[in-house]
């Protein structure tokens, strides 16, 4: 790992952040897939996915890493509601779900109109506590990474989740939706689109406008991605959008000027910030769970 080249800062924005001397930290390497990092408050810990491994995973400040959920219905995107509960989605039961903190976890949402959902990826909550999720086919095509299946729905598409009154809306559709996340005010969600395939290939990150009610609106493309797609992603408290690609870690201010990446060994799949200060990025690759350390 220490021959591996450092950050590339394109902006002095990003180097009263990041140091071009910081280096990743190899944390874990013996899963299959990861993906879905998302940081635990409520235990100090790193939460992430191995969905071919079909295990869920906890990264410890000591370095012990333990297994949180055995033979998993193949979890993918985890995130934390404003409770603490962990939530998650599901590629093998396909639905979204949260955990009761022993045995398995607990469907709250797995239809639409009566129909089942394709195969959820990742998940986010809201400020006002209703969680958003995606919902591609990957987990219905990829027997590793799920059970093999037509899809039910004619299309793919973006979920809100009241878990108050179990409703469940559809808030918009892309090609192949799979990373989400909103700006710090709430009142952006963006979505990444990586369809590849006889629907095309798309690796871009859309924008839209969050209304008072949740509705969206104003579509447009935030950032194109590349080389590799957009896979997940994250954003900052500046509103920084820090999204995974095919070599690196991407790094674009709000108005989308690219400001930076750090490279990685191999594609990466998603990030998250973590650790006391929240100022450790976790990134997650393959078989491999990364770190490194912001200065700001």
């Amino acid at each position: 790992m220490n021959d591996l080249a450092g950050p590339v800062l394109l902006d002095d924005r990003l180097r009263a952040v990041l140091s071009p001397d910081a280096r990743l930290l190899s944390l874990y390497d013996r899963a299959v897939f990861c993906e879905g990092p998302v940081w635990w408050p409520a235990r100090n810990v790193l939460v992430w996915s191995d969905i071919e491994g079909r295990r869920v995973m906890a990264w410890h400040p000591d370095g012990c890493v333990n297994v949180l959920i055995d033979a998993t219905p193949f979890i993918n995107g985890n995130a934390v509601d404003h409770d603490g509960t962990l939530l998650h989605c599901e590629h093998g039961r396909r639905a979204i779900s949260w955990w009761p903190g022993t045995g398995p976890p607990v469907i709250m949402a797995a239809h639409y109109e009566g129909r089942r959902l394709n195969s959820p990826n990742d998940l986010v909550v809201a400020r006002d506590g209703a969680i958003w999720f995606t919902d591609p086919t990957f987990g219905i095509r990829n027997p590793a990474q799920g059970c093999p299946a037509e899809p039910e729905l004619p299309h793919r598409s973006v979920y809100r989740y009241d878990r108050r009154t179990e409703t469940l809306t559809r808030m918009a559709d892309l090609e192949q939706p799979n990373g989400l996340a909103f700006s710090p005010d709430g009142g952006t969600l963006y979505v990444s689109d990586t369809a590849d395939g006889s629907g095309g290939h798309t690796h871009e990150i859309y924008a839209f406008d969050v209304g008072a009610d949740g509705t969206l609106s104003r579509k447009r493309i935030f950032r194109v991605v590349e080389p590799g797609v957009p896979d997940g992603f994250c954003v900052d408290a500046r509103g920084w959008i820090w999204s995974s690609s095919g070599d690196s870690v991407q790094v674009f201010s709000a108005a989308g000027e690219p400001l930076g990446r750090i490279p990685t060994p191999h594609t990466c799949s998603n990030c998250a910030f973590g650790g006391v200060d929240g100022r450790r990025l976790f990134i997650t690759g393959e078989e491999s769970l990364w770190a490194i350390d912001l200065i700001g």
